[in-house]
């Protein structure tokens, strides 16, 4: 095999002393404490030495699945050729289930730093890679920021291998592919691109493939790098690849057609293409009927405008279009604001920016001091300002209903979105009243007219208008009239349930 190049520079063979092998090993890692280098005496026919990252290791499977059987082998036939010894280790020796020759001391070092340990034998140009990876993980538990009342209570965590079983757990197609690769020149870190051949449009999948081949970056250490630079239009606040930590949302998906992409490291596996619509729906929509289903996407379609306009609408009203109110209503406001000494947009923004400092304060605050904190900023501090007339009653209903409406949205990525909007809206309404307001509204439609998603239109089935996928936006119709896979995706595989009918 002839030596490959990377990085510009030739990449070092194994050498047959296995002191020179050790002493490269140490040199590059720094002389690393744990980095273990194990001679073992019981292969005295072949000298040989067992390299492994400590606490990388799976110590069980380290002592029963590879010292013992290397302990208990006493009679080591000889062999002529060099290979001989390693095929004869690999395949009558050792009962490890995972035993790869490696070939040039860059796949030594990417081994031990994967969690395998490496076999390497004197006067053998290539060693043994044998996978023992055991580092600690974080269990499955409770998705934390995906809750459900009804439905799986599972969710991802940290480690590639069990993201990927938790999905093959609930679809047991063999024609779900998982396709890996490593991508970061410094973390190398492991991405993993899974979808069902049989239903996915292809050209997405060769779309993400090249955009995931062109990623020239030192590290990747958590999907958010993976989102910004595989998305289509980076220059957008609205998000265009959805994300998720829950297995059955996954799947989902995968079962629509699209393509989800796991990076180790991180419980939020990414979803692409991903519509506007998309961010509207929960999986406990599927779990319970139909009617209290669509009941709900509605509520949260209203809470979507009442976080977007709410301060904006109160701004151009109070400010502009006064004769809008009733009377009663209109003295009532003008009592409130008697004393208040800003106009309604620098009230608002007051509001907004203590609410934005609360929420981000609540977050990196430590747990046990977290809630306090936020019943303190809520309650205390919004009474202390109508009472010191800095703000009125009204502007703190008004922004707290805001902010419960943000919450309603099931992914935070859209939530944001408002949340910066929401500010643009509040300039506009308090310069031009509710023409501002529908200026940036038809900006922003004209613009997530535009938006596309690998290539599918953000606004799907909307924009363009798809009739057949309506059953699944604002309504969710029945699963019984669910029988064709949205085609908003660009699915090969239409077909999602039988037509025959039941006699009942």
């Amino acid at each position: 095999m002839s030596a490959s190049v990377q990085d510009g520079q030739d990449l070092k063979r194994i050498s047959p002393d296995l002191n020179e092998n050790t002493t490269y090993c140490k040199q590059v890692m720094g002389h690393s404490n744990d980095l273990m280098i194990r001679p073992l005496q019981c292969l005295h026919k072949w000298p040989a030495v067992m390299l492994y990252i400590d606490g990388m290791v799976d110590v069980q499977i380290l002592n029963h699945s590879i010292m013992e059987s290397l302990l208990h082998k006493r009679d080591l036939p000889d062999f002529s050729a060099d290979d001989e010894h390693l095929s004869y280790l690999q395949n009558d020796v050792l009962i490890a289930s995972d035993v790869l020759l490696v070939d040039d001391m860059d796949e030594v070092l990417n081994a031990l730093l994967s969690g395998s340990a490496i076999l390497l034998l004197e006067g053998s140009v290539r060693g043994l890679k044998i996978g023992a990876a055991g580092w600690e993980d974080r269990s499955v538990g409770e998705p934390v920021s995906q809750t459900v009342v009804r439905g799986p209570m599972e969710g991802f965590n940290e480690n590639l291998r069990t993201n990927t079983s938790l999905i093959r757990k609930r679809i047991r197609d063999p024609h779900l592919w998982i396709e890996e690769r490593e991508i970061g020149r410094v973390t190398k870190t492991r991405v993993a691109v899974l979808y069902l051949e049989h239903v996915v449009d292809q050209e997405i999948v060769q779309e993400l493939r090249r955009r995931l081949d062109e990623i020239d970056i030192d590290s990747i250490l958590e999907g958010g790098y993976i989102e910004e630079l595989v998305e289509d239009k980076t220059g957008t606040i609205f998000p265009t690849v959805y994300n998720s930590e829950r297995p059955d949302t996954v799947s989902a998906a995968l079962l629509e057609g699209r393509v989800a992409i796991i990076v180790d490291g991180t419980p939020f596996v990414l979803v692409i293409p991903a519509l506007f619509v998309h961010f509207f729906q929960s999986p406990e929509d599927y779990y319970q009927r139909a009617d209290i289903s669509t009941l709900i996407r509605m509520i949260r379609y209203l809470a979507f405008f009442i976080a977007l306009l709410a301060p904006s609408f109160y701004i151009a009203i109070t400010t502009f279009h006064q004769e809008m109110l009733p009377t009663n209503l209109l003295i009532s406001l003008a009592a409130q604001r008697e004393g208040v000494p800003f106009p309604a947009f620098i009230e608002a923004l007051l509001m907004e920016l203590t609410y934005e400092i609360l929420r981000e304060a609540g977050i990196r605050i430590p747990k046990t001091v977290g809630q306090a904190v936020s019943i303190v900023g809520t309650l205390v501090i919004g009474q202390a300002a109508v009472d010191a007339g800095v703000v009125s009653a009204a502007m703190v209903i008004i922004v707290s209903i805001t902010a419960i409406s943000g919450y309603v949205i099931p992914e935070n990525g859209l939530s944001i979105s408002v949340r910066m909007l929401r500010f643009v809206l509040m300039i506009l309404a308090a310069a031009f009243g509710f023409y501002g307001i529908l200026i940036v509204l038809l900006i922003t439609v004209t613009h997530l007219c535009s938006l596309r998603s690998f290539g599918v239109p953000y606004m799907s089935p909307f924009a363009p208008f798809i009739q057949k996928d309506l059953k699944d936006t604002i309504f969710r119709v029945p699963w019984s009239r669910m029988r064709t896979r949205p085609l908003s995706t660009s699915t090969t595989n239409e077909v999602r349930q039988s037509t025959k009918k039941t006699n009942r």
